[in-house]
């Protein structure tokens, strides 16, 4: 296999992973959350999102969280930003990337944001003009790549077809998301191709969720595809508030640890990695995510 010699990772806990938490998480813990993961080593961060807090509470405090950051010149910070408001008020907060979304399941789109695949692409396209307008990268995330909880399997065709649009307004890089966690190895390559005949290698990255304990073959999937660039989530926090049993995001903490035992580098300190994870983990009163995490920590007190 031709893996790549060194993998990036983007850490989407403290946005993906905290935005359905039920308990508050004050500001503070999400900004530490944040510290912890880049003194790990992490190099790009998505931190949080700015939506309406009628719609995600949890992120009420995203220009709070972005302030109180101690920032480092080595690292990417990127938030979700769903429309022109979004994108105004995070601007002010100096993110190095604004993420935008489409769903590859016309369903999902409707379901997610009551509109088409094309209308959503086309609403973001004032979005991504302002933000490259101002110097700020624009990712782009793609859910329901391989399955949809409404529609099925979806087919490489759509996958293409939403990456194409993405390109068409100026979306830079792509997530190939798995969503609900259906995917599987075969599945992933083939959205992973479909999403190769718009962007190159360098500008695709894949986000897999594990809720039928698939994520980890996922990875490997992409990875001996020569994928380089990956979302996971510390401690596997996080899911989709709009697909029905969507699971946590694949452990940061197990795909560096897979990636480690392959020789492939990513630059961060497995073992301070694991103490963000617990971090995060003992604040919100729950066991780690994370199957290395428990394993390790196990050891640790043995």
């Amino acid at each position: 296999m031709n893996y790549p010699s060194q993998v990036r990772i983007i850490d989407v806990g403290p946005r993906d992973g905290l935005q359905n938490e039920k308990q508050p998480v004050p500001a503070a813990v999400k900004v530490e959350l944040v510290q912890r993961l880049q003194d790990a080593g992490l190099k790009e961060i998505e931190v949080t999102s700015f939506v309406s807090p009628k719609w995600v509470p949890q992120m009420a405090d995203n220009a709070e969280v972005m302030a109180g950051i101690e920032r480092r010149a080595d690292v990417r910070y990127s938030v979700l930003t769903p429309n022109l408001k979004g994108f105004e008020a995070a601007v002010a907060t100096r993110p190095d990337e604004i993420v935008v979304f489409g769903a590859a399941s016309e369903a999902f789109s409707q379901k997610n944001i009551n509109c088409s695949i094309a209308e959503s692409i086309e609403r973001f396209a004032p979005v991504v003009e302002a933000a490259l307008a101002a110097g700020i990268a624009v990712r782009g995330a793609m859910s329901c790549t391989v399955g949809c909880p409404y529609e099925g399997d979806i087919a490489p065709q759509q996958v293409a077809y939403l990456a194409g649009l993405m390109k068409g307004i100026g979306v830079q890089r792509v997530d190939v998301a798995d969503t609900i966690g259906v995917g599987t190895p075969l599945a992933v390559r083939r959205a992973i191709e479909a999403a190769l005949t718009h962007y190159d290698i360098d500008h695709v990255s894949g986000h897999f969720h594990d809720t039928y304990g698939q994520a980890l073959s996922n990875t490997l999937a992409a990875v001996s595809m020569g994928v380089w660039n990956f979302q996971s989530s510390v401690s596997g926090l996080g899911g989709c508030p709009y697909a029905k049993g969507a699971t946590g995001n694949v452990a940061t903490e197990d795909v560096v640890f897979m990636l480690n035992g392959m020789g492939i580098d990513t630059g961060i300190a497995l073992d301070k990695l694991i103490d963000a994870g617990q971090f995060i983990s003992e604040h919100l009163g729950r066991p780690n995510g994370s199957r290395v995490a428990r394993a390790v920590l196990a050891k640790r007190t043995g």
